[in-house]
């Protein structure tokens, strides 16, 4: 089986990035209008995937990741969720106030609708038994300092995928 790289992704009001754990370079990036919806697998809660829109070639392309950890997909489709919602929210309020395009870094608000807590805490990072790489993810949450306490609504998350 050949070995899965270690890759950082990171999600945001702004979009998805993946970068690669060794060098720090994006391999790829999705802006968030350009993903049509994301979901967790019902037969396997660990399996998660989004949609995304190429708009030079206008083709549809679907991502798909395996976690470590069912909770851990549940999370990662929550702040997803989190930063549709982060993108909506400042696209209105860019459009009532007649606001340029560019965005504030976070963006303190309420929510329109509750965010439902995590079923477990984040996590720093996780030991991996090289007999159980059965799996083609696992992700770690890497939060910023301070943060595990305070989750508002800016959900910049990043999350290692091996």
């Amino acid at each position: 089986m050949k070995k899965v790289p270690t890759i950082i992704l990171s999600v945001s009001y702004k979009g998805v990035k993946f970068i690669d754990a060794t060098n720090k370079n994006i391999i790829a990036e999705h802006e968030i209008r350009n993903i049509s919806c994301a979901a967790q697998d019902p037969e396997d809660l660990s399996t998660f995937a989004y949609i995304t829109k190429d708009l030079k070639s206008n083709h549809h392309y679907c991502h798909v990741f395996t976690a470590f950890d069912v909770n851990l997909a549940y999370e990662i489709i929550l702040t997803l969720g989190q930063a549709f919602e982060v993108a909506y929210q400042l696209a209105l309020q860019a459009r009532k106030g007649g606001h340029s395009s560019t965005l504030p870094e976070s963006f303190e608000n309420k929510p329109s609708k509750p965010i439902p807590k995590p079923r477990v805490s984040i996590r720093k990072s996780v030991q991996i038994d090289p007999s159980e790489q059965k799996t083609l993810a696992n992700l770690p949450w890497i939060v910023e300092p301070g943060q595990e306490a305070k989750r508002g609504i800016n959900t910049k998350y990043e999350t290692t995928i091996f």
